[in-house]
């Protein structure tokens, strides 16, 4: 995010990248912060409910923030490279509605995505506007798998 907040159009989309899930990784990240056993092993899996391997949700969403903030740091430099201002982002005030609606198994490629759905005027902050978004993932088949309901304050033009 690069643009001050009177110059976010509703509708903007960018797309955040794309993430290839390996069984590996999603075996790491679950033996760290979700060791349930349909994310540690095929075996595992295969007594549950899902069948087989899958990625946490929290996996789906900690690779939503990798690539959200790379983007924004890619837009930030571009930006600086051809000499604009960039505003700033400051803090989420929270997020409403995170759904994982399918699983996401090993070997399957999230392409991720926000798109602007609002912005809110900051009565407290003067100098902030709130940008909400929709924050999603889909699957190789077009599949959404992952949403949220993101807010944050974004710099608003000081003339």
């Amino acid at each position: 995010m690069t643009k001050f907040f009177e110059d976010i159009v509703i509708g903007d989309t960018t797309d955040l990248g794309n993430h290839t899930f390996t069984a590996e990784e999603i075996i790491r990240f679950a033996e760290k912060y979700d060791p349930q056993p349909f994310h540690l092993s095929e075996e595992g899996a295969a007594q549950t409910h899902f069948g087989r391997l899958c990625a946490s949700g929290w996996h789906t969403a900690a690779v939503f923030m990798k690539l959200l903030v790379a983007t924004n740091k890619r837009l930030v430099q571009e930006a600086v490279d051809e000499g604009r201002t960039v505003a700033r982002i400051g803090p989420s005030p929270g997020f409403d509605k995170l759904k994982w609606l399918k699983p996401v198994f090993a070997g399957d490629t999230l392409s991720y995505q926000r798109v602007i759905t609002g912005k809110t005027e900051s009565r407290s902050r003067p100098e902030w506007g709130i940008l909400h978004s929709d924050m999603m993932a889909r699957n190789q088949h077009g599949d959404l798998v992952f949403s949220f309901k993101a807010n944050v304050f974004v710099e608003r033009r000081k003339d």
